[in-house]
């Protein structure tokens, strides 16, 4: 069992930065993939970034690709976003998330365990 907490968000104008984090506790952090995934009003949850258990091997999705890093601290048991360049269209529920498959994936289906959501708005 791993507990995540988001934190970081917030309300941010365009061409603003945020970052979030995730705090994990529970079963060793660095077995697990961990991903960020966001959802939009009326809009199904979507695939954001994905980094590996060493942090050796990182994933996005195009509509964020340049603009945002993510980045993990095995140490700290944590999990983070950084996002620049910020759009209106980057408002959402973002949500950080947990895997243990064998692997690779960027499927939210995959992914065992979720935090609660941490709101990002960004307004024009």
């Amino acid at each position: 069992q791993v507990q995540l907490v988001e934190s970081g968000g917030g309300l941010v104008q365009a061409g603003g930065s945020l970052r979030l984090s995730c705090a994990a506790s529970g079963r060793t952090f660095s077995s697990y993939v961990m991903g960020w995934f966001r959802q939009a009003p009326g809009k199904e949850r979507e695939f954001v970034a994905a980094i590996s258990r060493n942090g050796g091997r990182t994933d996005y999705a195009d509509s964020v690709k340049g603009r945002f890093t993510i980045s993990r601290d095995n140490a700290k048991d944590t999990v983070y976003l950084q996002m620049n360049s910020l759009k209106p269209e980057d408002t959402a529920a973002y949500y950080c998330a947990a895997g243990s498959f064998t692997g690779w994936s960027t499927r939210a289906r995959l992914y065992d365990y979720w935090g609660q959501g941490t709101q990002v708005t960004v307004s024009s």
